[in-house]
């Protein structure tokens, strides 16, 4: 039968936390040998350089660029490398032209195309669709001038073959969709029909004009697609969701012309939409239903990297402008590893500082809160490693002052858990019952107190830029970090200490004497127990400094039961008084 008293509790967490830390350990290692992970931190920045580039926008002819374009375009730069794990990384403008990218360390190929890619994303309805994948047409096959579609009447829609002309149709024999493929036009004007190749399939386009742009598309996800059966498949897609209402509306419209194609001939190409993503078509499925709630999604023979490489650039939008790369150099540090060293050393002041006051005030029972912070110090560690490793989580010197700051709210929680532990041994309850009384009382301050601070990180993370993001997430890891030592170290390691001689017969050293603290026992013997008076009596005499210290962190109700019982002490004593008779009486008589 399993063990499922406190003392074996407090054993199977203390087990279960020590597996958590050998897990993190073997996985770091496991980085380490297969050369992926390193011991030491990744740093940002300020602390250990990066890689500089200058984005120069493309326009053509004498146009210009304007303030809000290159605004947009910082921001959606900045998300995007911030979504490909990048932290901390500092976008701006330079000369009211330009978008200077720094990063720390040195960016992968992907995170350049990323940064630079258009991701102009639209959607066009199929005019033309070769039935397989198709080359450029020989020139000797070519229509003949003579031949050439010559449209009578002005198109209608978007689908109107009347948008088919001389010009059009020669591009779509001149275009290979085969190797060696023709160069997608990737600046091909919105208001008229393009001739495009889909990547996967070969299959060659003449698509019309763009009736849903890309800015329409609110978000983007990834993932496997579901049956009709709602089981889920191994096909991977992306789903969309268009803005409402110009997005969802729009597709209405288009989406309840394409079904009535479809629904007269399921393979008219013109029952088809394709999406086009620089140029070339990500999917040209059928519309076989009418869409009016905006909700889509691309299917094709996506792997879960180019569905999330999709997502990605759809969910971060689209530049409203192109980019080339003008300049790309290495910068050194801005700050430097000799600031990385202060800040350490200002935490090790502050540490030293926590454990003599830890000492000081609690004794032996001090070496817990040491070994609690070493413990929240090392997960901490352990998370920046792995995080490093698997999400570029990069250690910026704001980063270190949030590790820094909560040093103090972690020792803090350590505080409130032993007073509240020393307030139940001075109400005259044992140490066993002290520590599970307190803890009761304790685990909710404490889980209020750590719930602000992640919230408080979690919108500081949310609304602001560059290094303080930095700080605001290491000050919501160790927050985590904190909750996570104090549940399943602090308490259970109490738990055992206090059914130790050492602690449980209240020793002058571990800081738990009731003597010390001032405490009361309940049951005074011989069949009498603990009166007000006694209390107070205690309270008056040299433990009386303990006394105040504990009425001053008394709650409200228990202010008033205080001061109810030191009232009735006071009826008592003056009634005793009333009813005995003074000398002075005795001797009138």
């Amino acid at each position: 039968m399993a063990r499922t008293g406190p003392t074996s509790m407090a054993r199977r967490t203390l087990l279960w936390l020590g597996a958590l830390i050998i897990v993190c350990i073997v996985a770091v290692g496991a980085g380490v040998i297969s050369g992926a992970a390193s011991w030491a931190p990744k740093l940002g920045l300020d602390l250990e350089g990066g890689t500089q580039m200058i984005l120069e926008p493309k326009v053509e002819g004498n146009g210009s660029v304007s303030a809000d374009q290159l605004n947009q375009a910082v921001s959606i730069i900045r998300q995007r490398v911030d979504g490909s794990g990048v932290s901390e990384s500092q976008i701006s403008t330079q000369s009211g032209r330009n978008v200077v990218v720094q990063m720390p360390g040195a960016p992968t190929d992907e995170q350049r195309a990323l940064i630079t890619a258009s991701a102009n994303m639209n959607f066009r309805p199929v005019i033309v669709s070769s039935e397989a994948a198709a080359g450029a047409v020989p020139v000797a096959q070519r229509t003949p001038a003579a031949k050439l579609p010559k449209p009578t009447a002005k198109p209608t829609n978007a689908s109107d073959p009347n948008w088919v002309d001389a010009a059009v149709m020669k591009k779509y024999e001149a275009t290979s969709c085969v190797a060696p493929t023709t160069p997608p036009d990737t600046n091909a004007d919105p208001a008229k029909p393009m001739v495009a190749c889909e990547a996967d399939s070969g299959f060659k386009y003449i698509l019309g004009p763009v009736e849903i742009p890309g800015k329409w598309i609110q978000t983007a996800s990834y993932g496997l697609q579901t049956g009709a059966q709602g089981a889920t498949t191994n096909q991977w897609q992306v789903a969309l969701t268009l803005v409402k209402p110009q997005g969802a509306d729009a597709f209405k419209t288009v989406t309840q012309r394409l079904y009535a194609k479809y629904v007269a001939n399921p393979n008219d190409p013109q029952a088809r939409f394709a999406i086009v993503l620089d140029g070339n078509v990500v999917s040209a499925p059928a519309s076989q239903a009418v869409i009016t709630d905006g909700q889509s999604s691309i299917t094709g023979n996506f792997t879960e990297a180019s569905a999330k490489t999709l997502a990605d650039q759809l969910k971060f939008g689209a530049l409203p402008i192109s980019f080339t790369i003008q300049s790309d150099e290495q910068i050194s540090a801005t700050l430097g590893l000799q600031q990385l060293e202060m800040g350490l050393l200002a935490g090790l002041i502050g540490l030293g500082l926590v454990v003599i006051y830890s000492l000081f005030q609690y004794r032996a029972l001090g070496f817990v809160t040491i070994l609690s912070l070493v413990i929240a110090g090392g997960l901490t560690y352990l998370a920046i490693i792995l995080l490093g490793w698997s999400e570029n989580y990069r250690l910026s010197l704001a980063g270190v002052a949030g590790i820094i700051v909560s040093i103090g709210q972690t020792a803090d929680s350590f505080i409130v858990y032993f007073e509240r532990v020393r307030d139940e041994l001075r109400d005259g309850r044992g140490l066993v019952a002290a520590v599970d009384n307190g803890w009761m009382r304790a685990k909710r301050t404490i889980l209020a107190s750590k719930a602000v601070n992640i919230l408080a990180s979690v919108v500081l993370y949310f609304v602001s830029v560059g290094n303080v993001k930095g700080f605001a997430f290491t000050l919501g890891l160790t927050a985590v970090a904190d909750l996570i030592v104090v549940f399943m170290f602090t308490h259970p390691t109490l738990l055992l200490l206090a059914r130790t001689r050492f602690f449980g017969e209240g020793h002058h050293f571990s800081g738990l004497d009731p003597v010390q603290l001032g405490a009361v026992p309940l049951y005074r013997g011989a069949g009498r127990f603990r009166s007000p008076e006694d209390t107070l009596a205690v309270a008056k005499g040299k433990n009386a400094r303990a006394a105040g210290e504990a009425e001053r962190r008394q709650t409200i109700a228990e202010r008033r039961l205080a001061a109810k019982e030191a009232e009735m002490v006071g009826s008592r004593g003056a009634g005793a008084k009333k009813s005995e008779p003074s000398d002075d009486s005795k001797e009138a008589k």
